[in-house]
């Protein structure tokens, strides 16, 4: 398999106050990665300067092999990088099919790719075809995340990073969530889930336990399954 996702060393702080102490991990070709930790472990700062939304003080982030160090936040996702944010941060006063458009703007010259993508989010979330035509902000908080999700997959990604799917959900509906993000993956899109929620571990291909800023664990595979994984999380 070949690496999407190459970061090295990674430093990235607010101001004076460091949160990312020099973490390392690669995600691999149309696998989903679960970065896991308790709140304030630094899961949202290791997205956000992926996506390019802060800037790192030291360290590397190589996307498909190059470099990710001079491109701006829209550059990355043209180059098919997409972040679904914490908190959803969809458009509530416009329809479910305008916020999903808006997902699709750096591809918005294509509109028969637009309109495949479009398809393709109808599929994985068919509640989001049923209101297309509502208004976001009257949607319940489970669609509102499939809103979001969708949104990101509009710019057809190859990695597409979500961030605390679970927060706010029901049980049955944050594992219909991580169930259509391990169907995107299926379809060939990596994926790094960022998670407080345990639960997520089923669906991962690998698992990174994050604590005070540092990567203490790393499991691919069967590993995950390990009762030690859960117990290592629980006991942090």
């Amino acid at each position: 398999m070949m690496a999407v996702l190459e970061v090295q060393d990674l430093v990235v702080g607010y101001g004076q106050f460091p949160v990312l102490h020099g973490i390392n991990f690669v995600i691999e070709e149309g696998e989903v990665c679960v970065l896991l930790g308790l709140n304030g472990a630094g899961k949202t700062t290791t997205v956000s300067a992926i996506a390019g939304l802060l800037k790192p003080t030291s360290g590397e982030i190589r996307f498909h092999g190059k470099s990710l160090r001079r491109r701006s936040p829209s550059a990355r996702v043209k180059d098919g990088l997409s972040l679904s944010p914490e908190g959803r941060r969809i458009f509530p006063r416009l329809t479910v099919s305008q916020n999903l458009r808006l997902g699709a703007w750096s591809k918005r010259r294509d509109t028969r790719q637009a309109r495949q993508q479009l398809d393709l989010v109808f599929g994985y979330f068919p509640r989001l075809a049923e209101r297309g035509n509502q208004m976001a902000g009257t949607l319940s908080g489970g669609e509102q995340q499939m809103l979001a999700v969708g949104r990101a997959v509009m710019s057809r990604p190859s990695l597409l990073m979500i961030d605390e799917a679970s927060l706010g959900l029901s049980p049955t509906l944050a594992r219909a969530v991580w169930e259509a993000t391990a169907q995107i993956a299926r379809d060939g899109t990596t994926v790094l889930m960022v998670e407080q929620n345990a639960g997520a571990l089923p669906f991962a291909d690998r698992a990174l336990l994050m604590e005070k800023g540092t990567l203490v664990h790393t499991a691919v595979g069967d590993d995950i399954r390990n009762v030690n994984l859960r117990e290592a999380y629980l006991g942090a």
